[in-house]
């Protein structure tokens, strides 16, 4: 019997989401903490003599949508505060794309009660965000 040559094609399979979101994790960490830090050596490079007074309060209740934009027009300008608070939103929004990629992994196996269950944590995700800066 003749071997055929004939060359099977792989389905885009779990394997290949679990590496994906493993990575995801792995580099969404990295370039989050990396950022983060540069941001710290740019903010003690510009205000490493000033003395924080933290005995005064300072509530800045400004609506997510100020912060996001203040905080990306810091970050283009180099401001190193700014620049920190990107790495943290990088860090969190991290595990938030972990879940988006899963829900389209559970939708390709047709799971669908983990996709139910990922809608789930998706609408509180959703739901925590919005009501927490809406105070």
């Amino acid at each position: 019997m003749e071997k055929s040559n004939m060359v099977q094609e792989e389905k885009f399979g779990e394997k290949d989401f679990q590496t994906i979101i493993g990575n995801l994790l792995r580099y969404g960490v990295w370039i989050s903490l990396s950022v983060a830090f540069i941001g710290g050596i740019v903010y003690l490079i510009h205000n490493g003599n000033q003395i924080e007074d933290y005995s005064v309060f300072k509530e800045n209740d400004r609506n997510i949508f100020e912060v996001i934009a203040a905080v990306y027009n810091g970050a283009i300008q180099g401001n190193g505060e700014s620049l920190i608070f990107t790495g943290i939103i990088l860090l969190f929004l991290t595990p938030v794309l972990r879940v988006l990629l899963s829900l389209f992994s559970f939708l390709l196996e047709k799971d669908y009660l983990y996709v139910a269950i990922t809608l789930i944590v998706i609408a509180i995700i959703i739901i925590s965000i919005s009501f927490g800066f809406s105070h």
